[in-house]
């Protein structure tokens, strides 16, 4: 079976914009929907609201797929799932590992999508000796002495970082030191890596922040507009000087608002 140490996705190759790529797992968790409900064929407009994209972009974005559609029919929702499958490199194997096995940790290991999406869990591992040998999902966990061992023995080129915020740098050094090209980062910290490891941040507590935000706005605006901030009263014009013979004529020595 192949591995993602000796295999990589062909997107960047091909030219297909990051916005792109970021949208197609979206695509993918439509199409997927439809698949298993057994429905042959799907209209741009349609997939785009399933998505919650637009159908010009997402038409767009399709193009850099070579993938069409037919007119008055739609698109293949098999093929175009088969179709983004493998231009994100779900076609193939990739084993993964996850460091720190807490709460989260513990969580991402039982959540049951990382197979059906393409994604192996080759190990989990924590710094906490008393955590060694314990299963969890089914999976023993194995101290951080064997990190570089493991992903040599088992062709890791993607690591998940659940660990305190404090750990992660060093857990993230290691990773790539050991030839780990791309981490997914859940600690609340940002992981400083070299040019050719990506890197993509999960962090709750910002999403909740602009959640939060909006819920603010939104408050805002059932209690009615905004109350006008107040303006400052301009400063008055001098007095003219007696004698003074200027044009001015009546116009007084403060301009009405």
């Amino acid at each position: 079976m192949a591995t993602g140490r000796t295999h990589r996705p062909a997107t960047r190759s091909r030219g297909i914009p990051e916005a792109t790529v970021a949208r197609l797992p979206l695509y993918l968790r439509a199409l997927t929907a439809l698949s298993e409900r057994s429905v042959p064929t799907v209209s741009s407009e349609e997939l785009a609201a399933a998505a919650g994209v637009n159908s010009a972009k997402l038409r767009k974005d399709f193009s850099y797929l070579g993938s069409y559609g037919t007119r008055g029919v739609g698109y293949d929702v098999e093929y175009l799932v088969y179709q983004i499958s493998r231009e994100l490199g779900l076609t193939q194997d990739w084993p993964v590992v996850i460091v720190g096995i807490g709460n989260l940790g513990a969580a991402l290991a039982n959540y049951g999508g990382f197979a059906s999406r393409g994604f192996r869990v080759a190990a989990l591992i924590d710094a906490d000796p008393a955590m060694a040998g314990k299963p969890v999902a089914g999976i023993a966990v194995q101290h951080t002495d064997e990190l570089e061992r493991i992903i040599e023995d088992n062709g890791v080129s993607i690591g998940v970082i659940a660990t305190p915020a404090g750990a992660a740098q060093q857990v993230c050094d290691r990773l790539v030191a050991a030839g780990v090209t791309s981490i997914l980062n859940f600690a609340p910290t940002v992981l400083t890596v070299p040019d050719g490891v990506d890197v993509r941040k999960v962090d709750l507590s910002i999403e909740l922040q602009i959640l939060a935000f909006h819920e603010q706005r939104k408050a805002g605006e059932d209690a009615g507009a905004a109350p006008a901030v107040p303006v400052p009263p301009r400063e008055a014009a001098p007095r003219k000087a007696a004698g003074d013979t200027g044009n001015d004529g009546d116009v007084p020595a403060v301009m009405p608002a």
